[in-house]
Formats: C-alpha cells, structure tokens, sequence
C-alpha cells in the first residue's frame, strides 16, 4: 500500500510541474543580423545613383585615430559576391588567423556591369550581344573622382587600396591597370575576360607599361580551367590570363609584383572564393618562425 502511495504522489508531482512549465510563456524575439552599412552615392559621372555595400572592421571607430585599408569589390550586391567576400575580410582578419589586416571593404552594387566593365570594341558580334557595351571610361571615372573622394572622406582610410573583380570584372580591373594603375595598389584579377575585342588589351606595350607604374603595386592574377571564350577568334582564358601575368613581368618595373595562381580543380563559377583566399596569402605573406 505504501508504495501504491509513493507512486501516486510521484505521478501527481510530474503532472503538477509539467503543467506549470505549459504555463511558462516562452516571448520569441528577433532582430535583423546586420552585416554592413548601405550608403547612396549620386553620380555624376554614370548619370544615376549608386548604391554600396559596406563592411567596417570589428573595432571601428570614426572618433579614434586608426585608418584602415580599403578593398573595393565589382559585382559588390548582396546577392553576387559581398557576402562571401566579407566573411573571407572577416575571417583572415581575425587575431588567431591574423592574415589580413582589418579591412573596410566596398561592394558596389551591379547596375549593367556588361556596360561598366567594357570598352568600346570592334567586334560586330559582340556589340549585337551586348547592346549597352562600352562605358567602362565612365565607370572609371566615377571610381576616380567620385567613388574614392567618398570613401576617404566619410570612413577612415589609409593609403592602401585594392580592388577585386571578376570575368568582365576582371577585364575592367586590367584596363585600369594599364591605363591608371595609381588607383589601386593592389589588384585581385580573377578569370579576366581578356577575349573581349580579339584580345586588344594583350597588345600592350611592355616599355610603356614600366614607365606607367610611379608606385609600388601588387598584382594577383588567377584563373581556374576554363577553356574557350565567347568571341569570334577561339581564345582561351587560361592561355590569357597567364599571358597577362607574363607580358606584365617583362616590363621588368621595380615598382611591379605580379603573382599568377592556376586552379585546375575550379571552373568559371566557383574560382573567385579560393582566388580571393589565395590572394591574401601573397599580399599579406606571414614570416615562419
């Protein structure tokens, strides 16, 4: 009988506490994960406005004296490469990896970047393929006068600046870097679309190039198998890219580092993330102790 008791008790004791917890009211909240800023830039130079995405580093502070380097990302939406890159800044940056000094990086949001990133060309097919080719002079010009006196007035920078791109991305990079390459001292050029124009900017003169370079400048070019380009006269971007790097190296400037990096694992498509990851290693190159 004492027992019938003791297990009576038990179960009207578990009963007792479950329906207390029922009665416990549990208050779900949530709030936006904020990875950056957005800002709004009116231009001038494109006509319209732009629109960046913006990471600060763990630690920024506009009141304190540190200035930090700045990277510049094409395809820059929330949607194309701000996200994974900025983890990349992130994660490189923190002080138990310490590769990457702590970075402000800015994405600048795609409008047509078949228009931005390319020069006029004298390829018919290509003109029919993409309509609005052609403005990259624009584009540059709104980086220049408009997009870097921004950055460096509203955030706290330094003198480092480096920009990252991609494909066509990659082949707006390359023009830059041959026609103002003070822009930028350090370049992350990944499968650059070099076939665009029959390959024109490849027919650069290596002389010319030297006597262009007054600042010290670091040039990561990779690639990964990507075969045939798109354009009337069979190119291959592999072939290219590394023809770049080379024709880059001849100019024999003082000024010039150029590291080519070749991915035989990755396509056209997953490339940029581990190029990226790469080309911090050979920016930011850690002493062995």
């Amino acid at each position: 009988m004492n027992k019938f008791y003791a297990l009576a008790f038990l179960l009207f004791s578990s009963s007792l506490v479950f329906s207390q917890k029922n009665k416990t009211k549990i208050t779900e909240t949530s709030k936006p994960f904020v990875l950056g800023r957005i800002d709004e830039i009116e231009s001038k130079e494109l006509g319209e406005k732009r629109i960046l995405n913006i990471y600060l580093p763990e630690g920024y502070n506009a009141n304190d004296a540190t200035k930090y380097p700045v990277i510049y990302l094409l395809d820059g939406s929330a949607d194309e490469d701000f996200i994974h890159v900025t983890g990349l800044v992130q994660f490189n940056s923190f002080e138990w990896i310490n590769q990457v000094p702590k970075s402000i990086v800015v994405g600048i949001a795609t409008v047509d970047r078949r228009r931005d990133f390319t020069y006029p060309t004298t390829v018919e097919n290509d003109k029919t393929r993409f309509p609005t080719t052609g403005h990259s002079d624009q584009f540059i010009a709104f980086i220049e006068k408009e997009l870097q006196p921004f950055i460096d007035k509203k955030y706290k920078t330094n003198e480092s600046k480096m920009i990252i791109g991609q494909s066509l991305g990659g082949l707006l990079e390359t023009e830059i870097l041959l026609k103002k390459p003070s822009l930028f001292n350090k370049y992350v050029i990944v499968s650059p679309s070099l076939w665009w124009d029959n390959g024109s900017l490849l027919n650069l003169d290596s002389e010319i190039l030297k006597e262009s370079f007054n600042q010290k400048t670091e040039i990561y070019i990779a690639v990964g198998k990507e075969g045939l380009t798109p354009t009337e006269i069979p190119r291959v971007m592999e072939v290219d890219a590394n023809l770049l790097a080379e024709k880059i190296k001849l100019s024999k400037s003082k000024n010039i580092k150029v590291y080519f990096d070749y991915f035989p694992e990755e396509n056209h498509g997953t490339i940029l993330h581990p190029a990226v990851a790469n080309s911090f290693k050979f920016f930011y190159p850690q002493v062995k102790e």
